[in-house]
């Protein structure tokens, strides 16, 4: 049976955003054209890695000479979008596997977000053995041009950062509550002043 495709070409919007506190966020893409409306359930660090990658692509495509001037360098300000994700969200799936590529025929970065499926996870020991990935359901397709595509970069950005603050020694989040840092060997730091 045919996947169920949830296709933009190219959408009215395409972010990423975030529902609830700092610390308890559920990450959304969320895909828009007229009345039809997808949301997808992904990650901190697959929205993370997404924003990056997309970045990569159109720096290397920048460099080359037949993609040169169609390429921003940035994100063009009047496709900024501080807003936030549209109601209702419903989550269609949750995100597993993405694919990213160029389209040179119509000049827009193509995103294919395809389900969570437990049955793609591959265990080391099985690597090297004949597997074959399930069919999935359903797809996110969304096609979207360069300036587009730099602006949910730099959104993306925005959202991840928005998060709890870091640990300046272990890099992990810091919850409200406190943070037990793995590089204090489990200690609490005090404020010297108490």
């Amino acid at each position: 049976m045919a996947p169920v495709v949830h296709g933009f070409d190219p959408p009215e919007r395409f972010v990423a955003g975030t529902v609830g506190p700092p610390g308890q966020r559920t990450f959304f893409l969320q895909a828009r054209a007229g009345a039809k409306l997808v949301s997808v359930a992904l990650e901190k660090q697959q929205v993370q890695v997404l924003a990056e990658r997309i970045d990569d692509l159109l720096d290397e495509l920048m460099s080359n000479d037949a993609t040169q001037g169609i390429i921003p360098a940035v994100a063009p300000l009047d496709l900024d979008d501080a807003e936030p994700l549209e109601q209702p969200i419903e989550e269609e799936f949750r995100a597993g596997t993405m694919t990213l590529s160029w389209d040179a025929s119509d000049e827009r970065i193509v995103i294919e977000v395809f389900p969570f499926n437990e049955a793609a996870v591959v265990a080391p020991d099985q690597v090297d053995e004949d597997f074959q990935e399930p069919e999935p359901e359903e797809v996110l397709v969304v096609r979207i041009p360069a300036g587009d595509a730099r602006a949910f970069v730099k959104r993306a950005e925005q959202v991840v950062g928005a998060g709890r603050p870091s640990c300046p020694f272990c890099g992990n989040p810091i919850d409200p509550e406190g943070h037990l840092c793995v590089r204090a060997n489990g200690f609490r730091r005090r404020d010297p002043a108490t």
